[in-house]
């Protein structure tokens, strides 16, 4: 295993229980346009924040917005509608 695979493999691990409570426990992973997407809303008080990951062909853009759901499932929802939104309007630009 490489330097690069190791690194990768550390900051991807899954949130484990008793972790620090930033982010839901899990994430999902969906496919849109040949674009990989993980959301994982992060938990701010009662509510999670929209945030996620775009991969494609080893490059990843990593995106936060403003937008709040009062559950982690709409957190999941709203975060794969605005990676969706992104990949529509950007393409492939996404990452420069």
């Amino acid at each position: 295993m490489g330097l690069l695979s190791s690194i990768k493999e550390f900051l991807f691990r899954p949130v484990e229980e008793g972790a620090d409570n930033k982010g839901s426990k899990t994430s999902q992973h969906h496919e849109h346009k040949g674009f990989s997407i993980e959301t994982q809303p992060l938990k701010e008080g009662s509510s999670f924040r929209v945030q996620g990951w775009i991969r494609k062909n080893g490059q990843e853009h990593h995106f936060i917005r403003a937008d709040q759901s009062h559950s982690v499932e709409g957190g999941h929802e709203l975060s794969l509608f605005k990676a969706k939104q992104c990949i529509d309007q950007m393409g492939e630009n996404i990452f420069n």
